[in-house]
């Protein structure tokens, strides 16, 4: 009976807080949308989704009420280029699962599958507004794989379970120095191999019944890699390309200008320097625009100007936080993109509305408009501050617990601390 009642309560627990009916009302609502900002503005969500965004709003009855008078009420923030629900401590093999040693499987390899809603890094970055991220796989070279790609990113909501918002958003590819590494030592290599892998695809896609009866040439990669990537040969799945150096991200716009793909760039640490060719092609940029420290030779021309000059060029561009375990400090790099000249507007929509754009998902999430998913943050002050915290989080209408493992932690521990430092005893 004990043990009936305690699975009773622990189903419970697991169970989200229904979404309700909520009115967030006289903040400055910050949309990214068509309406722009509203001095003091209402945000109606019900149900999960925004129903309402006004000036003029009216409140439903029986709505519950969020004063925001005085903060700023923006669109939750989106991390792209992230392992958020993939990975939970990096020196533990068995909570990283970003990446594959198996040797038939490269593309195919999805991170929309062992997403992990209970990791102890979702609290964390949902307390520095990111409510949704683009989950992106990594390479495992521990075996000396020397596959290509790293695999299908996802997008992934920070709400709990089910995390996964849409599979397959881009293929991810290195290029540059470690493309080059991983293709035996060489660019040239990598481009030729990607493009018999291209031309593979293209083959394998028109001729399927032939491989099945084994009537065609053996191709490079498993059944399972030609399948996965004939989206991208067919320009529906775009190719996300980590690619620093000037000279390597001309090679990237040529590959895919040739091959007929799509792409975006990630990194792109001397981008600013072939900016406008970047716009030219339309091809999205996610950028860390603290990087600016010649740490090597591909990246001898990296500045903090670079986010504001890709921007200016025409360039759309996504900013990206700081690595797994500190995303929150993506709004902080904003920040300093402003700092160096970005406009400020530029940099709210490079980590909210943009981001959702270039992935896919503008229909879903970065802005604040009628029929999108009702993931708002009320922000205690500029959120491109460091000083500035939210003071609530909605995901998919729902409020989120404003805590994490860490602060629990601080809750735990700092009173007696503190004592022990006023030279307090029991």
């Amino acid at each position: 009976m004990i043990r009936q009642m305690l699975a009773a309560l622990m189903f419970t627990a697991a169970i989200p807080a229904a979404a309700e009916t909520v009115a967030i009302t006289g903040g400055r609502v910050v949309t990214m949308g068509a309406a722009g900002e509203i001095a003091r503005g209402t945000v109606i969500v019900r149900d999960g989704r925004i129903v309402a965004v006004g000036a003029d709003v009216a409140v439903p009855p029986g709505a519950r009420i969020i004063d925001a008078a005085g903060r700023i009420v923006t669109p939750g923030l989106v991390a792209s280029g992230t392992a958020l629900g993939l990975v939970e401590v990096r020196s533990v093999e068995s909570t990283d699962d970003r990446g594959t040693r198996k040797s038939d499987i490269s593309a195919a390899f999805d991170a929309g599958y062992g997403l992990n809603p209970d990791s102890l890094l979702l609290p964390v970055a949902r307390l520095g507004g990111i409510t949704s991220a683009i989950a992106t796989p990594a390479y495992d070279d521990a075996a000396g794989r020397e596959l290509l790609f790293a695999g299908q990113a996802a997008a992934v909501s920070l709400g709990g379970a089910p995390m996964l918002m849409k599979r397959g958003v881009a293929m991810v590819l290195e290029m540059g120095d470690a493309g080059a590494e991983r293709a035996g030592g060489a660019r040239a290599a990598e481009l030729v191999a990607l493009q018999a892998i291209f031309a593979e695809v293209r083959d394998f896609a028109h001729r399927r019944a032939a491989y099945d009866r084994g009537e065609t040439r053996d191709y490079t990669l498993s059944r399972m890699d030609l399948e996965a990537l004939i989206p991208v040969v067919e320009g529906r799945m775009p190719l996300l390309v980590t690619v620093n150096r000037a000279a390597d991200i001309r090679d990237v716009l040529a590959m895919a200008r040739e091959e007929k793909v799509k792409i975006i760039l990630e990194g792109a640490g001397e981008g600013w320097r072939v900016a406008r060719e970047i716009a030219a092609a339309k091809v999205p940029v996610l950028v860390t625009p603290i990087e600016n420290n010649p740490v090597s030779f591909e990246m001898l021309g990296a500045t903090l100007g670079n986010a504001r000059r890709l921007a200016a060029a025409g360039v759309t561009i996504a900013i990206q936080g700081n690595g797994n375990h500190r995303e929150r400090e993506m709004r902080y790099n904003a920040g300093n993109a402003v700092a160096n000249g970005l406009p400020w507007q530029t940099a709210l929509a490079a980590v909210t509305i943009n981001p959702a754009r270039i992935f896919g998902l503008a229909d879903r999430v970065g802005s604040l408009e009628a029929g999108k998913a009702g993931d708002v943050v009320i922000w205690d002050g500029d959120p491109l501050e460091t000083v500035a915290r939210p003071v609530a989080v909605l995901i998919g209408g729902v409020e989120q617990a404003m805590t994490s493992r860490a602060t629990e932690l601080r809750d735990r521990y700092l009173p007696a601390i503190t004592s022990r430092q006023n030279g307090e005893t029991k």
